[in-house]
């Protein structure tokens, strides 16, 4: 995934190293011993993996409408970066006695729906929906690791790292919109489209998902009141808000 490591264009989250209980204070050995526990790991190990894998895929894709030589060999570093992600998510789910490949399948077709009906027409919405997209879901991923046994909140933690595509994002992007201020119009109401597609499609996959909407609600390890998802989506929005901002793009 990639997102910006700014304090002002990523969510906060609740949750300290001191204030976890549970299954948070646990390691996976521990915490795996739960069956539903396990099986909402694996879904969400699952559904990391693809989305890295499909982020590469992506990069490099995008990487054919960079303007210039040097923007192509940055697009495929970052490229690069989400590969290595996706191979350690796949080790992780061999190493548990999972079949990487069948963790990943239930998730392919929310991912593709959405890069299908998000894809970019240009090298700027490009940037944009990495920079943006990508950031919604790390937000969301980094919300659930808080509540994660150790050993795979450090996992996903690690999967998350910026890969360098935020600044990149940031600084192009402003440069477009300072050589031609009407540019920002039309990429701010495409940011605003891939929010709503990209929650939409974040939402219907928990659904479709018994074991990770349980956990997410409370019934499995330390998840969310309802109350707290609101407020956990409440987060997300407002990181998204400054994210916008730092791309020179109204909300």
């Amino acid at each position: 995934m990639t997102s910006s490591d700014s304090p002002d264009n990523a969510a906060e989250t609740p949750e300290t190293p001191a204030a976890r209980t549970g299954v948070a204070a646990m390691d996976w050995a521990a915490a795996s011993a739960d069956h539903q526990y396990r099986a909402a790991v694996v879904d969400l190990l699952g559904a990391l993996a693809y989305g890295e894998l499909a982020a590469f895929e992506r990069l490099a894709e995008d990487a054919k409408l960079a303007p210039t030589m040097a923007d192509k060999a940055e697009l495929a570093k970052m490229a690069s970066a989400e590969f290595h992600h996706f191979e350690r998510l796949r080790d992780r789910l061999a190493e548990i006695g999972e079949e990487p490949t069948q963790a990943m399948e239930p998730f392919v077709a929310a991912y593709d729906g959405f890069h299908k009906q998000t894809a970019p027409s240009d090298w700027l919405e490009g940037l944009v929906k990495a920079y943006v997209g990508d950031s919604i879901a790390s937000d969301f991923y980094r919300e659930v690791a808080a509540r994660l046994d150790s050993d795979t909140r450090a996992l996903v933690l690690a999967v998350l790292d910026d890969t360098g595509h935020g600044g990149f994002a940031v600084e192009k992007v402003r440069a477009a919109i300072d050589a031609d201020p009407r540019v920002g119009g039309r990429l701010a109401l495409w940011a605003r489209r891939l929010m709503g597609e990209a929650l939409s499609q974040s939402q219907r996959v928990v659904a479709d998902r018994d074991a990770l909407s349980t956990m997410l609600v409370g019934g499995v390890a330390d998840g969310f009141d309802l109350a707290e998802v609101g407020r956990m989506f409440s987060r997300i929005t407002e990181a998204h808000t400054k994210r916008m901002a730092a791309l020179g793009l109204a909300a």
